[in-house]
């Protein structure tokens, strides 16, 4: 807090009229990501009808938007990977946020030509918010040149779950889907 206030040019007191701590600081970054993020998504969410064309234009926007943060991402990880801290996406405190992502996951499935079953219509954007998060993740650990092997895995990982979500609608694996619905039922702990 100190260095942002010296940053910003005003007094350290000033910084904690804007900010109560430095974990409300953090969120109004997750804030602005996410806001970035919205932006850059919203030319393929406009013009794309294919769930899979629209899923992996959302998720290069991700990688794309948060890079600039890389180096800094480790050190955020470190806080956010506690399940005490107000900085873990699954606390109460990031639980806003966490629901306008999912809602940005629930306008990829929505504006596509996807169909589904009404349980897997319902649990997919919670689901692909939780797929990208561990996208977020690897990303934030790839040291390759780029994070080339984050992109990769968008690429791969996209194709994948599209593969998974199509083949949910065969009479064959609908009690398997519904199956596996129950296990990741509310991944977030919410009621």
């Amino acid at each position: 807090m100190r260095a942002i206030a010296e940053a910003a040019g005003v007094a350290l007191g000033n910084a904690y009229y804007y900010f109560g701590s430095k974990e409300h600081l953090i969120q109004e970054f997750y804030r602005r990501t996410h806001r970035e993020h919205l932006a850059a998504a919203a030319g393929v969410l406009a013009e794309e009808v294919e769930f899979k064309e629209r899923l992996l234009g959302v998720m290069r926007a991700k990688v794309d938007t948060i890079m600039p943060y890389h180096r800094f991402a480790g050190v955020l990880f470190k806080s956010a990977a506690d399940p005490a801290s107000p900085l873990n996406p699954f606390s109460v405190e990031s639980a806003p946020l966490r629901a306008e992502a999912t809602a940005l996951f629930a306008v990829v499935v929505e504006g596509s030509r996807l169909r589904l079953g009404r349980e897997l219509r319902a649990a997919l954007p919670g689901l692909l918010w939780t797929y990208h998060m561990g996208v977020v993740l690897f990303w934030i650990h790839d040291v390759s040149p780029g994070c080339r092997r984050t992109y990769r895995l968008v690429e791969r990982s996209v194709d994948l779950v599209a593969r998974l979500v199509a083949l949910s609608r065969l009479p064959p694996l609908r009690p398997l889907t519904r199956a596996a619905l129950r296990l990741v039922d509310d991944p977030a702990g919410e009621d």
